[in-house]
């Protein structure tokens, strides 16, 4: 949608714009709430990590933000602006600014973490006692959590009827595109600068974050350019090629979507637009838009799932005591299981990991392994740069069972057989296990099956899995008898 090309003159009263994980110029709905409104928008940061609850963002989280920080500090400076970073109490920042500068409103869009919702709906009341005009706006998603119920007017647990209402719901504004110029305060407001990015320390002393940006551009630009790349090279095929680590066959637009630098309704515009893609295609994909929403219903509604089962049956679970061995050894890519360790080494890599091969390892830690879902939980927020904690919380409740539209805690991921299935070339595996390569495909799979082969080609990977894949099996099983009779 075009946009008002005469922004307001800097001397018009001022809005703070507060950036959180929108960290883009268009489809800003606070942004274009400024500008509509007559506003001189003020950009500012606040790092308040503290004020996250005990799901503060994750070393993997920390170095993609500090750059996509600089990113939206570019893009506002090529436009005569310049984004403000502070530390601090984030309400007490706020008014520090309004008191320096004026402000007589202050915008930001939503985040649903519960944490953060309690926290911002106390600062947005706060501010309008004061006299000040707060306002929040969706930012991130297609339907609020709130948006869509039941019939009986209750939160939806399984996702089929979500979508189906998602669906029939559907309204997509059309995308507003960033502005030429905004406007900065004049220099008769006497505006703190703020701190120097590299202050907030997010990015790492030691570049262990290296092989992340081989992969991945953080910011508006390079959100713009992997949707490009998705649309050019694999919408034609993604309902099939999708489950196929060794392929560039997804979007990667998980930690863009995660940080805001591209918005949902313009990936949706976007591909509405390519007349040449495959209609199935499309919609699988759409679909996996809809469980983005739907892992944010369900947080929305069941705040206490990052660290709770949905589903009250797991309560007494029997899970097996946490084990720091072996749960070393799968978060480093040590467990003997060809697929599970590429996986796990793919993450530590590049922070992220494909979500066929998210399921496996967590199928193998949850039940193979009878670990409980939060330590899973726990490192992938440590380690993702795309760990969103709706998304997060809901793919291992899922996975584990215990929650929303579960797979049964009795359906298990094989891993032996997912690797053959999605990764019959082993080319995954011989990527992320380089010291398997050389050895026989079939082994490739499940290489204790033959200890001598293994002990000469490949002397350094572990000789056998953690837990007989079997034996772990039954174990689990038994486990979740126990549980149901209970």
């Amino acid at each position: 949608m075009p946009h008002d090309p005469h922004p307001p003159e800097a001397t018009a009263p001022i809005a703070l714009v507060w950036f959180r994980d929108d960290l883009r110029l268009d489809d800003q709905p606070a942004l274009r709430a400024a500008i509509d409104g007559g506003y001189v928008p003020l950009p500012v940061y606040v790092h308040a990590p503290d004020e996250e609850g005990s799901w503060a963002p994750g070393a993997a989280s920390n170095a993609w933000r500090h750059r996509s920080l600089a990113a939206l500090d570019r893009q506002l400076r090529e436009r005569g602006s310049r984004l403000r970073v502070f530390a601090g109490p984030s309400l007490s920042i706020l008014q520090a600014l309004v008191a320096f500068s004026g402000a007589q409103a202050v915008f930001w869009t939503r985040r649903y973490a519960p944490a953060i919702e309690q926290r911002d709906t106390m600062i947005k009341r706060t501010l309008r006692r004061q006299g000040l005009r707060a306002e929040s706006f969706n930012g991130a998603l297609l339907f609020e959590p709130w948006d869509l119920a039941t019939q009986q007017g209750d939160p939806y647990r399984v996702f089929t009827p979500f979508w189906k209402a998602a669906v029939q719901a559907w309204r997509t504004p059309r995308p507003w595109d960033a502005p030429v110029r905004i406007a900065a305060p004049d220099d008769g407001h006497a505006i703190p600068d703020g701190l120097p990015l590299e202050a907030l320390r997010l990015a790492p002393a030691r570049p262990w974050d290296a092989g992340f940006w081989q992969r991945f551009t953080p910011g508006g630009q390079g959100a713009r350019a992997a949707l490009d790349a998705f649309l050019d090279e694999a919408i034609e095929g993604y309902a099939t090629a999708r489950d196929v680590p060794a392929r560039r066959a997804t979007s990667r637009l998980s930690p863009h979507l995660h940080f805001g630098e591209i918005s949902v309704q313009r990936v949706v515009d976007r591909l509405r637009a390519r007349s040449d893609a495959p209609p199935g295609d499309v919609a699988h994909y759409l679909r996996e838009l809809g469980w983005r929403e739907f892992a944010h219903h369900l947080l929305h509604h069941f705040p206490h799932t990052p660290d709770s089962n949905l589903n009250p049956r797991f309560q007494d679970f029997d899970w097996a005591p946490a084990d720091e061995a072996r749960l070393d050894a799968w978060r480093h890519g040590r467990t003997g299981v060809p697929i599970v360790d590429a996986g796990m080494r793919e993450l530590y890599a590049t922070g992220w990991m494909h979500n066929r091969v998210r399921m496996i390892v967590a199928s193998y830690l949850c039940k193979h392994l009878r670990m409980h879902w939060r330590h899973g939980a726990r490192w992938f927020w440590d380690t993702l740069v795309d760990a969103d904690l709706a998304n997060n919380t809901q793919g291992w409740q899922w996975t584990a069972g215990t929650g929303a539209d579960a797979a049964p805690y009795f359906r298990m991921f094989n891993p032996v057989t997912q690797a053959r299935s999605f990764d019959p070339d082993g080319r995954y595996i011989a990527r992320w296990l380089p010291e398997l390569a050389g050895i026989p495909l079939p082994l490739r799979f499940a290489p204790w099956t033959d200890p001598r082969t293994l002990a000469a080609l490949a002397p350094d990977y572990p000789r056998q899995p953690l837990v007989d894949l079997a034996a772990g099996r039954e174990a689990a099983l038994a486990a979740y008898r126990a549980c149901a009779s209970s």
